[in-house]
């Protein structure tokens, strides 16, 4: 099993019943961000990430993909609204205040709050904006994805590259049967942030009516890995994605719905191995 995406991790049974967002944050950060690397490095590399590029990545999470774009060299902004996940995206890109950005070998700034944050300070205008937190699995994910860009797209470059990521069809995400246990449990909760299957053109249409121009995509293999059933359940909670589910089940009953539902999954050495495809959509600030 790809070592990068299947590590042994300490459990959290001793946490308090309410969400610990500290331990969730982590839980994001140290199992399941490392999934979406095979997307962060097809983009990269198709659009030859360099010292070049000024970079600004929406949601940005803990940081992983603003790091890998840093050891290509570019110079890179993370906007994101949770100061938890922020405070991981610091300790990776902001390891050491005392020393220089040069003498690190790369520029990066973490900005908490709306991607309008992110112009204070900033020159010359960013050439490539990326948001590759998925969508196409939440209802309401689409129009929240469009608010940003609204703010983002006025700080980038005429021509600048605006990468869009999003879930791939549910015959080809195997994690799509485990996440549909959001939507039952959610149930009467059915609202915005409830789970829905992806669509085709999901990425086309919040490109469309941001008003960027479309020049190309692609589709990446990204599998879900896991150490055991408990880094899987922990490592799917850190998405926020049964968020509705928890508040109308419980935590603790979402948990064992997911532990149910991912024995499917599992494998006799008891990993948990789900193929799944995400698609990425590059457009162009006009």
């Amino acid at each position: 099993m790809t070592p990068t995406l299947v590590r042994r991790h300490l459990s959290h049974a001793d946490s308090p019943p309410r969400v610990n967002m500290g331990a969730r944050a982590r839980d994001w950060s140290e199992i399941q961000e490392r999934m979406l690397v095979p997307l962060y490095e097809t983009v990269h590399e198709r659009l030859e990430v360099g010292p070049a590029t000024r970079l600004l990545g929406l949601r940005c999470g803990s940081g992983l993909a603003l790091l890998m774009a840093a050891a290509r060299g570019a110079a890179v902004t993370g906007v994101d609204s949770c100061p938890e996940r922020l405070a991981l995206a610091r300790e990776r890109l902001l390891p050491d205040p005392a020393r220089s950005a040069r003498a690190r070998g790369r520029s990066a700034r973490i900005v908490e709050g709306a991607p309008r944050d992110a112009a204070v300070g900033q020159a010359p205008a960013y050439d490539l904006i990326t948001a590759f937190d998925p969508i196409g699995c939440q209802a309401g994910d689409a129009e929240e994805l469009g608010d940003l860009l609204a703010e983002a797209t006025p700080l980038a470059e005429h021509g600048a590259a605006v990468v869009l990521a999003g879930w791939g069809p549910p015959e080809r995400c195997a994690t799509s049967s485990v996440l549909r246990v959001a939507a039952k449990l959610a149930d009467p909760l059915r609202s915005a942030g409830s789970w829905r299957p992806a669509c085709r053109d999901d990425l086309e249409e919040v490109a469309q009516r941001a008003g960027l121009r479309i020049d190309g995509s692609g589709r990446v293999s990204c599998p879900f890995g896991y150490a055991d059933t408990d880094s899987a359940v922990r490592g799917l909670l850190s998405t926020g994605l049964f968020d509705t589910g928890i508040a109308a089940a419980g935590e603790e009953q979402v948990g064992k719905e997911l532990a149910e539902a991912l024995h499917a999954h599992l494998r006799p050495d008891g990993t948990v191995w789900m193929p799944n495809v995400f698609r990425y959509l590059i457009a162009r600030v006009y």
